[in-house]
């Protein structure tokens, strides 16, 4: 038996997936790029954080755990 055990990590970004989906909305003038979650029921976007390139786009599929990212323009 170890002290020293390593919990399983949680997602960093908790989110609920009957009722959410992760997105990424772009500025087709500027590129930027804002991280967050469409409402499924309502389909309104709320803004979770600011991207910086396809860096943080991978940690945001990291942090939520999804594995495909809707786009929003």
């Amino acid at each position: 038996m170890s002290l020293f055990k390593r919990k399983p990590k949680a997602l960093a970004i908790p989110y609920d997936p009957a009722t959410q989906q992760p997105a990424v909305r772009k500025s087709i003038c500027t590129g930027e790029m804002t991280a967050g979650f469409i409402d499924l029921r309502t389909g309104k976007f709320t803004d979770l954080m600011r991207l910086d390139g396809q860096k943080g786009l991978e940690q945001f599929k990291r942090d939520t755990g999804a594995e495909e990212i809707r786009e929003i323009y």
